[in-house]
């Protein structure tokens, strides 16, 4: 339901706000000092004004929710340039307005609901719990109000929201409208496809001739002209680049298997499970029920009160273990309960779960990984020593060209454009360098993420153009193949469509497949993305459509329309949530065209002069 509005959408999500029950809007905002002791005005409405502390207090507050929000700092500049002030305001106005009409129709409440409510505020209550009176007193004091200020405030604030519930309390939305969108999302459809490809054209493609190409060249300019381009040379070194460079002697690689050994030779281990027990003779009773069948494992366990996490002791080798246990579970290779056996936690039964066998990667197999991290690390190394060095050369006043000589770096070129991903562009401090550099600023030299260094100029800025036809005929007769393959098999779906209207059937015309039970919103795997759109559009079953693809065409019968289950549990879920959305969109609505109405009859004045004073108070 939506009702005429004369105020715009901002005013509106104001009253929104209201609805969600910030009743306590004096509460936040920061010390603040006052506008001329509380007199100025911002505005007002009817007879309720609206002063400038409550601005200045109502911005503070908005201030401090977005950065609560946000986790960033933000300024009044940001607000305003976002028209947050102007919502604000509305927000004041609309306040008002509410508080005006409540006024005119008596509604009010007595010192007892405003006790009540002040001591439920969190903010006001001590350590244990309660309200204490110091709390309220320090926390009014670093806001900047008195007692008596907030707790007319919150007298207004209950009076307004007696009045919401007035207005829009027990609204309950007709059956119809959920129900009919229910019906409408929970539609399914059946129906059999057929695909016909290029395997499925009689003569295939054809090749083109030059006319054609140039012809296609020619009517389709956008395809092949390449955007604005920044021309960069740059200067760079990496690991990979030094690596074949680097002299590594066996004795380091020996020296770093050896190093690495618990990596590459490995003794048996196993998946345990430890459960243990009081004494030996009550671990052996569990022992002898589990071999009985009386028991098992995991009964032993949860009568314990443990879990099976509790007594995962993980992966061990013989050396995770005393000397018993080790000889126990690491000499059985067929029970899956060993014990009991003495450990470090008393008598103990163990459950085998797994057993990893013992692994060794001899010198000679690990030599070339073991080279490639040593040269890689050396290159890195090398890489960082240079540093200086090419930072000299550049403060010296150095060349990109002759970083390229006097150093390891590689001169290079590239149009960068945002598209750009091969060689250097890959790198993702280059691309942002790149798309940051304007022509005549200083080369710096800059960090790649794999150790690497590069620095970079920009010489110019190269304006789209559309290449010849002789330097991208590849690039066009392949365009040209695409757009030829998509006409030829949607002209032959087109064609079945034809023969099936003169009688002939789906089935008869080659290989199909059924798709059952599709949703408006499901995306079909090697369907076009609009496919569930249009069988949603078709009207009958048995209605045909063709529906073309860039590399097949799918002829598609429309076989069932499936209403949706009513009685099935996601319906019923849907139904709910339908109808209180339904409930909260009347209810906006209505409150919003309420408070509307009341601030047009009330009338209301704005003071520009003192908002404009409120806002020079922010810096």
């Amino acid at each position: 339901m939506t009702m005429a509005k004369s105020k715009s959408k901002k005013v509106g999500n104001i009253f929104v706000w209201v609805l969600m029950g910030l009743l306590f809007v004096a509460l936040a905002g920061f010390g603040i000092g006052s506008f001329s002791g509380g007199a100025s005005r911002v505005g007002t409405v009817g007879d309720v004004e609206i002063t400038a502390d409550d601005y200045f207090r109502a911005l503070n507050n908005e201030i401090r929710a977005q950065i609560a929000d946000t986790g960033e700092v933000v300024t009044f500049a940001q607000l305003r340039a976002r028209g947050v002030d102007e919502q604000v305001l509305a927000g004041l106005i609309a306040r008002a307005a509410l508080s005006h009409e409540a006024a005119q129709m008596g509604i009010s409440v007595g010192d007892a609901e405003v006790a009540r409510q002040i001591q439920q505020v969190q903010a006001f209550q001590g350590t244990g719990g309660n309200f204490d009176r110091d709390t309220y007193l320090f926390v009014l004091s670093q806001q900047g109000a008195t007692p008596r200020e907030f707790e007319e405030d919150t007298r207004e604030d209950i009076s307004r929201a007696l009045l919401q519930t007035a207005i829009v309390g027990g609204l309950t939305p007709p059956d119809l409208f959920a129900e009919t969108i229910t019906a409408y999302q929970g539609e399914t459809r059946d129906f059999t496809r057929l695909t016909v490809t290029e395997a499925d054209l009689a003569d295939g493609l054809p090749e083109p001739s030059s006319d054609e190409l140039a012809a296609y060249y020619e009517e389709n300019p956008q395809r092949f002209t390449r955007p604005e381009a920044r021309r960069i040379t740059y200067a760079w070194v990496s690991p990979d680049q030094i690596r074949d460079d680097v002299d590594l002697s066996e004795e380091d690689l020996r020296e770093l298997y050896n190093d690495r050994l618990d990596e590459y030779v490995q003794p048996e281990r196993r998946l345990l499970e430890r459960l243990g027990f009081g004494t030996m003779e009550a671990a052996q009773e569990a022992y002898d029920a589990i071999e009985a069948g009386e028991t098992d494992f995991d009964t032993l366990v949860e009568e314990r009160d443990l879990t099976l996490e509790d007594v995962d002791i993980g992966e061990v080798s013989p050396s995770d273990l005393g000397a018993a246990a080790a000889e126990a579970v690491f000499s059985d290779d067929e029970s899956e309960i060993i014990g009991p056996v003495e450990t470090a936690i008393g008598p103990a039964l163990f459950r085998v779960n797994a057993v990893l066998q013992a692994t060794e990667v001899p010198f000679e197999d690990a030599r070339d990984d073991l080279a490639a991290e040593m040269a890689d690390a050396a290159a890195r190394r090398q890489i960082d020593d240079m540093r200086e060095m090419i930072d000299d050369l550049l403060a010296g006043g150095a060349t990109l060209e002759e970083l390229a000589d006097d150093t390891a770096m590689t001169l290079g070129m590239i149009d960068y454009t945002a598209a750009s991903e091969e060689g250097i562009a890959a790198y993702d401090s280059f691309r942002e360098a790149a798309g940051a550099v304007e022509e005549g600023d200083f080369p710096e030299l800059l960090e790649l993420s794999d150790g690497g260094l590069f620095a970079l100029r920009l010489d110019e800025i190269v304006p789209p153009a559309l290449p010849p036809l002789d330097e991208i005929e590849a690039e066009v007769a392949e365009a040209w193949a695409a757009t030829a393959l998509r006409d030829a098999v949607a002209e032959r779906a087109s064609q079945l469509v034809g023969q099936i209207a003169t009688g002939a059937t789906l089935e008869s015309l080659g290989d199909t497949t059924q798709e059952r039970l599709i949703r408006r919103q499901d995306l079909l795997p090697d369907l076009p993305p609009t496919t569930a759109a249009q069988v949603f559009q078709m009207e009958n079953e048995g209605d045909i459509v063709m529906i073309p693809g860039a590399d097949a065409a799918h002829v598609i019968r429309l076989d069932t329309i499936n209403a949706a289950n009513r009685n099935a549990p996601d319906t019923s879920i849907l139904i709910q949530i339908l109808d209180q959305t339904i409930a909260q969109s009347i209810a906006t609505d209505i409150f919003e065209a309420y408070g509307q109405a009341t601030q047009a009859e009330a009338g209301f004045t704005t003071n520009s002069g003192v908002i404009n004073s409120v806002h020079a108070a922010f810096p």
